[in-house]
């Protein structure tokens, strides 16, 4: 997914439990899989940020000397301003995109 164009909450935002809890009927196994749906926006996210630090990225054997690289900057500055990973994954959730299936339930 690209968590870019996403038009989740940037801050921090009031959700209604009703709508939350309503896939699952418990308001408790909904934020469960909630949250694990924001570790792996969480890791896809660092993942991606990552790759494109390392990108700019120039090695130096020297301790004493470092290097303000402007678009390492930039790149961060970018991924620090997206919505947290947590807001993303409700944001998914409540918009019917994240598939969970309870193997305790029989079908």
């Amino acid at each position: 997914m690209d968590y870019k164009d996403t038009k989740a909450a940037i801050s921090t935002v009031t959700y209604n439990r009703n709508l939350l809890e309503a896939p699952t009927e418990n308001i408790y196994e909904a934020i469960s899989i909630i949250a694990k749906r924001a570790d792996q926006i969480n890791e896809d996210l660092k993942k991606e940020l990552v790759d494109k630090l390392e990108e700019f990225a120039t090695y130096n054997d020297s301790l004493e000397e470092v290097f303000e690289n402007k678009e390492q900057i930039e790149v961060s500055k970018f991924y620090e301003r997206l919505p947290k990973p947590t807001a993303l994954a409700v944001e998914e959730w409540l918009n019917d995109k994240v598939y969970h299936r309870n193997p305790e339930q029989t079908v």
